[in-house]
């Protein structure tokens, strides 16, 4: 009887942690769980941004180089933690230096946004713009999620109405497409341009999704903080932990990351690298700061065995070293990450609550591009399962 009774005990605890563990990750409880050891596979968040890049949407796409962060780590604190994996499409029109340029959906934001860094406002001499051309990128030309749980969403911004004198396909034809696999299509129009309101308005009805309007801008929340500058400096230096094993091939790809990591330290204000920060010190972040083989989280975490990695596998910096001079190399650097994000986690909590005191005093913003996102993304996740309750991160 005792084993028995033994046995329903060991079974309520384990299903105990199966259920609370994803909730304790989301709401930021300093626990480093290994990513190759998930109880329960996790739900995705697939999210295009279609971003109008003429020469009226300077200040938008400013706003996004400053929010992006703040968005992912919004769509990262649902209950149940995330994989999130961004998109983009520029457009502008034809005749312009470019129609569209595709960035592929990725959990590297890192490499995203370095693309991100470098669009700027030009072109588009006539009002329209090549915005059915943008939608069907969106829809057809990115890897979307297949099967299982997720959330596929495109949000659309931009201040004039698409081209319909092209022969190309249109968006009502592209948007039944994108109902087709899952995905839903929100618009956010910048600005007040009359003829924008009826397609814009349309395109969000005839995909269940959102439509609302902002200013020229974006009107957007872009908080300065004074602990912005320190946790910009601790995730440096916590980035400059990473060393990467596998295949030339593998640890070229992540030298790309890296260089992407180097772009954004020395492009981005402190408070734009003080977003990135809170979003890799959280769960749904920590593909975006490691990448793929890692090596010091993945002998942290048992997955590989540094006695068994072949010398051609190992990081440059371990080749020359003894055996035992690099599991030491390899303690000391997962010692100091853990340090590192200690500190990154107790200040961004300190940073959130300056924030909240910042919003409570300015009467909430509910009006806000923050808080509509949220909105958005909160009601239509639901249906993939995920819930959200903390409102939008700044």
């Amino acid at each position: 009887m005792k084993n028995k009774l033994l046995g329903i005990a060991l079974f309520g605890l384990t299903l105990g942690a199966v259920v609370y563990y994803p909730q304790l990750m989301a709401k930021n409880i300093p626990i480093d769980p290994p990513l190759q050891h998930q109880l329960v596979a996790k739900p995705k968040v697939d999210v295009v941004f279609v971003l109008d890049t003429t020469g009226s949407m300077s200040g938008l796409i400013q706003t996004a180089k400053e929010k992006i962060w703040s968005i992912a780590t919004t769509m990262a604190s649902a209950q149940q933690t995330p994989e999130i994996r961004i998109g983009l499409v520029a457009y502008r029109d034809r005749g312009d230096a470019y129609v569209t340029k595709v960035v592929d959906l990725s959990s590297d934001l890192d490499s995203v946004y370095a693309t991100l860094m470098d669009f700027e406002a030009d072109g588009g001499n006539d009002t329209p713009e090549s915005v059915n051309k943008a939608l069907y990128d969106a829809v057809h030309n990115m890897s979307w999620s297949e099967g299982g749980q997720a959330y596929q969403a495109i949000f659309l911004v931009g201040d004039a109405p698409p081209h319909m004198d092209y022969n190309e396909v249109r968006y009502p034809e592209i948007i039944a497409s994108a109902s087709d696999k899952g995905i839903v299509v929100n618009t956010i129009q910048c600005g007040d341009m009359p003829i924008t309101v009826e397609p814009w308005t349309q395109i969000a009805r005839l995909s269940d999704g959102k439509f609302f309007q902002v200013e020229q801008a974006g009107s957007a929340v872009a908080f300065n903080t004074p602990f912005d500058e320190e946790i910009a400096k601790l995730s440096a230096q916590l980035d400059d932990t990473r060393i990467y094993y596998g295949t030339e091939e593998e640890k070229q790809k992540m030298q790309g990351k890296m260089a992407a990591t180097d772009k954004i330290h020395d492009g981005l204000s402190f408070a734009s690298r003080a977003r990135r920060a809170e979003f890799n010190a959280s769960v749904g972040g920590r593909a975006n700061l490691l990448g793929d083989k890692e090596l010091i989280a993945a002998v942290t975490d048992g997955t590989v065995d540094l006695d068994e990695l072949e010398e051609d596998a190992l990081p440059e910096a371990l080749k020359p070293m003894a055996p035992a001079e690099q599991k030491a190399f390899v303690a000391e650097l997962s010692e100091k990450r853990e340090n590192l994000q200690r500190q990154i986690r107790t200040l961004s909590a300190d940073r959130s609550d300056y924030i909240a005191k910042k919003v409570d005093e300015a009467g909430g913003l509910k009006s806000s591009l923050d808080q509509k996102l949220y909105e958005a993304v909160k009601d239509q996740a639901g249906e993939a399962g995920l819930e959200y309750e903390d409102g939008p991160a700044y």
